[in-house]
């Protein structure tokens, strides 16, 4: 019978890939075990495998005190493995250790110190036969167990498909996944999607924990390498390892932003994701049950960075602080509110995505906020010194230089501004942004819009032409009398730019009988008139 278990346990070690010489000793210490339930079983007993193929059982005989002090160490072992056991468990152990029961160690006792003698019972091979069956039993289905694990505790973060077994638990999931059951927790899942028992779906592989009825696998809808892995498998370049995906940020159920990155030639990162006619990204989209996904070309250059990644929206400026990873992003005041997204989704996802700290604003915000630090820092500030602190009508900063030894430049509004300052007068914020400044700023704005605009519609080619001849043509062919009245109203605005001007037009010599003979003309017919 002996050798039919040892035939057995090699048939097992071939079939099951179960190390042999692991099933020959669990089913020494099962015999042995088996031995000490018998009447008048010796207290120190070994079991082993002759050379006949036979199990034999061998009682130990030690000298009392080495026999004292190998039980000694024992239970000191055995104290050991109880009070880890209870910091494990949180709970006291109430167990008493015996002195039979411990396992003693005499490897290191000398073999001259040591008496052996055979103790075999005479039914021995009818128990090794029956406890063989059971340990052998358990010993396939404890080997299977482990093969599991190790097989799916090298599969973390890997996408797998399963079939729903089990979706009328509200809190969780039992997915078939083939070779063991999986479980999608409540709060792995996405909000709003449903699984329908007996539907497929992918889910990523978070965890593997080992059990005594096999290993549970814990799946994730929610976890972002879901998104990478499904584009990996829709995008042949990004397996190929032509198109790299740098980083994915993810609202499970709302809105996912992925920054991507071509290394070859001619493949555009962008393109290959979305495929032709949207079809790849598609794909995706369908599987997450209806995820919108922004697709970002990977950029170097933090701001150029920022700004794509808070697609949809358009970005007007960003200003990035390198030491504290900030940045200020400045938008259209449209825009503000497509850049922060629904309760800030978008800019929250920007800023994973980036790893940057993100604080968005309005222009018009900026601008205040900029004109408040100006005047709050007055020439001591070093951000602003060495340019003019007026802020022009539109709400932007003058982009001129100051003059050496003011914070304004040299334009009549500006240099007024100065003037007020030097004679004492405390200037707030709220007087240059749409304030006295602003209004008297808007004369030279206007101006060139108007010099610009009749060039553009005339159609001599008169570039460089003065402002007042072009105007006053078009009015004079239509009605005298509305060329005269804009003359009258507008001259103290334009008289000081018109003398800071004429010295830089150079087409004086090409036009001077048109703009003679025109005046004329349209001083005399009001006047016939």
């Amino acid at each position: 019978m002996t050798r039919e278990i040892i035939e057995a346990v090699h048939v097992i070690e071939k079939e099951k890939g179960i190390d042999g010489a692991t099933l020959i000793s669990a089913l020494e210490d099962a015999l042995l075990a088996a031995y000490k339930k018998t009447p008048g079983a010796s207290r120190h007993a070994t079991v082993e495998l002759d050379d006949e193929g036979d199990f034999r059982v061998y009682s130990i005989e030690l000298p009392s005190d080495i026999e004292e002090q190998l039980i000694e160490e024992a239970r000191e072992r055995a104290i050991t493995e109880l009070e880890v056991l209870e910091a494990e468990n949180g709970e006291r152990s109430h167990t008493l250790i015996n002195d039979d029961d411990l396992d003693i160690d005499w490897s290191g006792v000398p073999p001259e110190q040591i008496q052996r003698a055979d103790v075999t019972p005479h039914d021995f091979g009818r128990i090794a036969a029956q406890t063989a069956k059971q340990v052998i039993l358990q010993r396939i289905r404890e080997a299977e167990r482990e093969m599991m694990y190790e097989e799916y505790v090298d599969r973390v973060t890997e996408v797998v498909t399963g079939i729903v077994q089990q979706a009328g638990d509200r809190n969780n999931v039992l997915v078939d996944l083939g070779k063991v059951e999986a479980l999608l927790p409540r709060s792995e899942q996405v909000d709003g999607e449903r699984y329908e028992q007996g539907s497929r779906i992918k889910a990523v592989i978070t965890e593997v924990r080992s059990g005594t009825k096999g290993p549970q696998v814990i799946l994730s809808r929610r976890d972002p390498e879901l998104i990478r892995t499904l584009f990996e498998l829709e995008v042949p370049e990004i397996a190929d390892g032509l198109v790299e995906i740098r980083g994915v940020a993810r609202e499970p159920g709302y809105r996912s932003k992925i920054a991507v990155e071509s290394h070859a030639q001619g493949v555009d990162p962008v393109g290959a994701c979305v495929g032709p006619r949207g079809s790849r990204v598609r794909m995706v989209v369908s599987e997450l049950r209806g995820e919108k996904i922004d697709i970002i070309p990977w950029n170097t250059e933090p701001a150029r960075f920022i700004a794509k990644a808070l697609s949809p929206a358009r970005v007007r400026e960003v200003l990035v602080d390198d030491e504290t990873k900030e940045a200020t992003v400045i938008v259209p005041e449209d825009q503000l509110a497509l850049a922060i997204g629904k309760e800030g989704l978008n800019a929250r996802l920007a800023a994973r995505l980036t790893g940057w700290k993100v604080d968005i604003q309005s222009d018009a915000e900026f601008a205040q906020a900029e004109a408040e630090a100006a005047f709050a820092g007055g020439e001591d500030n070093e951000e602003f010194s060495g340019r003019c602190s007026a802020i022009l009508a539109n709400g932007k900063r003058c982009p001129n230089a100051a003059v050496p030894g003011s914070r304004f430049c040299g334009i009549p509004a500006h240099r007024e501004l100065a003037e007020r300052e030097a004679r004492g007068e405390t200037l707030e914020a709220s007087q240059v942004v749409g304030g006295v400044s602003g209004e008297e700023e808007e004369a030279p704005v206007e101006e060139t819009g108007a010099a610009e605009e009749p060039v553009a519609e005339a159609p001599p080619v008169e570039e460089a032409t003065e402002e007042a001849p072009p105007a006053e043509e078009r009015p004079a062919e239509e009605e005298p009398a509305e060329v005269e009245e804009p003359a009258v109203e507008e001259p103290a605005d334009v008289e000081e730019p018109a003398a800071e001007a004429a010295p830089e037009e150079p087409v004086e010599p090409e036009v001077p009988v048109a703009v003679e003979e025109a005046p004329s003309e349209e001083e005399d017919e009001p006047s016939a008139a």
